[in-house]
């Protein structure tokens, strides 16, 4: 039996059905024979697909098993490892995958499907915070951000320089300058209620805070 892997996505983005193919023929760099025999150096990787690709495939062979929104291929790609073909609901939008799975672990199938969507529903979450910093970035007047070291190098620690930065009011502390990636979530809303209200943040001219 094998082992439960790690699970890896090895391509972003949405496969073709030409890279799906290839994908399929991919033999990982550096696995041991025995692990290309056993199936082991392909357990745990997946991939997004098209949905005309999962239909395709659902159709081309006899299914090793059909589950609600998930199929397995009959054919096994080594040892006791093959594909499993599903779709997942990812906040409010189906998307669809292919996984090798190990299916002398009748577990292994739910449980690859469960890593996909936890690792694709945070990578949404990190990219909407990104969008959403960017934002509050765009409309924050220049007077109240600026870039770490930019204006003195020494001001800043080195992890730090050539981030962005931005001025905030903390009730403990009153005006600071903060590191963009590092506002909370109350920060960002109440940041980016100002941005959807059409009120654009003062120059410092105008306020009691120093410039960035």
């Amino acid at each position: 039996m094998v082992e439960h892997p790690t699970y890896t996505k090895v391509i972003e983005g949405v496969a073709t059905r030409k890279q799906m193919y290839a994908l399929f023929n991919r033999v990982p760099d550096g696995a041991p024979p025995e692990n290309l025999h056993s199936g082991a150096a392909f357990a745990g990787q997946w991939f997004e697909i098209r949905e005309a690709e999962y239909e395709y495939m659902f159709e081309l062979l006899p299914p090793r098993f059909i589950r609600s929104g998930m199929f397995g291929m009959s054919e096994l790609k080594a040892g006791t490892v093959g594909s499993i073909f599903c779709e997942i609901m990812i906040e409010g939008r189906k998307r669809w995958f292919h996984g090798y799975c190990d299916f002398a672990d009748r577990g292994s199938p739910e449980a690859m499907r469960s890593a996909i969507a936890a690792h694709e529903t945070m990578a949404n979450q990190t990219q909407i915070r990104a969008e959403k910093l960017d934002a509050i970035w765009a409309n924050t007047h220049p007077d109240f951000k600026g870039i770490a070291g930019e204006a003195n190098l020494d001001a800043s620690p080195p992890e730090h320089r050539g981030k962005r930065t931005i001025l905030v009011y903390e009730p403990s502390f009153g005006t600071v300058l903060k590191l963009l990636e590092n506002l909370t979530g109350d920060e960002i809303a109440g940041m980016l209620s100002l941005c959807s209200s059409g009120s654009p943040r003062v120059s410092a001219d105008d306020a009691d805070v120093p410039p960035v």
